[in-house]
């Protein structure tokens, strides 16, 4: 209820007094509380497609508008993957707000796939991910590059290679992120291009977040594959030292759902990450 709340822009007990509201109107009921938890009950799974498609010919209804007055307002929600929610997105979203500040914004974070699913469901507007996307009802555009780095804790013994340049990934002990990781997918291309098999890296710790990783590898637990952007800081301090490898760019892209028609607000935030794109590759 308090992040439904939040999205809404409202308090979490006028939330509360409007789910209450429709059930006492309908004699039904929608969630099943459990506790300090709630749920759906099966009423609520019942209306819930319903609930969905009525906000969304309500967003129809909203885009017409605003094509017709040309006014860019309204809300955008998005969904981000974690490198890009933490470490590219805030100074560009800040950015867009100064240029169309009737904007209201709101950001989920999850990993690639999670991000996926909340665009799939209309849970999002549109998504933000560097990892593969697999539905062939999102439409995909390339935002921006992003550089991988190999990293270990600077006091970390050196790293045998097989030949130059590609250090013997099985004899490292490795921290990684979660399935459906972006980031974890990386470590996979890599361990295929490899000729080893995925279940015979040493995998030593998954975890859920880019911070906790770097974290782990600072103190000395493994080594990991990640984004230039979440370690650049530690590798300059020297907490953290880079292993020389040859590992391909990865694509920033933006992922929206094919069947539905864009607001001018989602359009114009489409246009300013594209520029400053292209402002970054300048750079």
């Amino acid at each position: 209820m308090t992040k439904a709340a939040e999205l809404l822009g409202i308090s979490q007990s006028a939330a509360s007094a409007a789910i209450r509201s429709l059930e006492q109107q309908h004699g039904v009921q929608l969630f099943n509380r459990v506790g300090r938890n709630i749920e759906l009950a099966q009423t609520g799974r019942r209306f819930l497609p319903e609930a969905k498609a009525v906000l969304e010919r309500a967003a129809a209804a909203n885009n017409v508008l605003e094509h017709v007055s040309q006014t860019i307002s309204g809300s955008l929600s998005i969904a981000a993957s974690q490198t890009i929610a933490s470490y590219w997105l805030p100074r560009r979203l800040a950015t867009f707000h100064e240029a169309y500040p009737a904007v209201r914004l709101s950001v989920t974070i999850g990993n690639t796939r999670q991000v996926e699913t909340n665009v799939l469901d209309g849970t999002a507007d549109f998504g933000l991910v560097e990892g593969r996307t697999e539905s062939d009802i999102l439409r995909r555009a390339k935002v921006d590059v992003d550089r991988l780095m190999l990293v270990v804790a600077h006091s970390h013994p050196e790293i045998a290679e097989v030949s130059r340049g590609h250090p013997d990934i099985r004899e490292l002990r490795w921290i990684i992120r979660e399935g459906g990781s972006g980031t974890r997918e990386v470590l996979e291309d890599l361990a295929r291009r490899e000729g080893i098999s995925f279940a015979d890296l040493r995998i030593f710790l998954v975890l859920p977040s880019n911070e906790a990783v770097r974290q782990a590898v600072e103190a000395g637990a493994g080594a990991t594959i990640i984004s230039e952007l979440v370690v650049a800081r530690a590798v300059a301090e020297r907490s953290l030292r880079s292993v020389p490898i040859d590992l391909p760019k990865r694509d920033f892209a933006m992922i929206t759902h094919r069947d539905r028609q864009a607001s001018l607000a989602q359009m114009a935030l489409k246009a300013h990450l594209g520029e400053k794109a292209d402002e970054t590759v300048r750079g």
